[in-house]
């Protein structure tokens, strides 16, 4: 099992920027993708971006495609997800997880995720 901590949320005005981490601890020699999901009030969580565990590939939502990228630190076990040009429509708790499932460039796919974060809240003013 993969234990998640995640961290960096906050409030930002519109246009402004924020990087998300999501630290990984425990089993993470059999972690081959790593997501970021996103539920807005009164929503259903969505993806938003994912990685394969090193690094190569990677996969977007298109309302994020161009604002957002994933990367991580091996060394740290460590996903980042870097938000730029943020805008009101991108607050949301954004939790992250992880898999040992393999698919490429990445798994997009919530049911495919079996260790998750706790969730850090963003919120976009306007």
């Amino acid at each position: 099992q993969v234990q998640l901590v995640e961290s960096g949320g906050g409030l930002v005005q519109a246009g402004g920027s924020l990087r998300l981490s999501c630290q990984a601890s425990g089993s993470t020699l059999n972690i081959n993708s790593a997501g970021w999901f996103r539920q807005a009030p009164g929503k259903e969580r969505e993806f938003v971006a994912c990685s394969n565990w090193n690094g190569a590939t990677t996969s977007f939502a298109d309302s994020v495609l161009g604002r957002f990228t994933i990367s991580r630190d091996k060394v740290k076990n460590t996903v980042y997800l870097q938000m730029n040009s943020l805008e009101p429509e991108d607050t949301a708790i954004y939790t992250c997880a992880m898999t040992r499932l393999y698919a490429s460039p990445c798994i997009r796919e919530i049911g495919d995720y079996f260790d998750w974060g706790q969730g850090t809240q963003v919120t976009v003013s306007s």
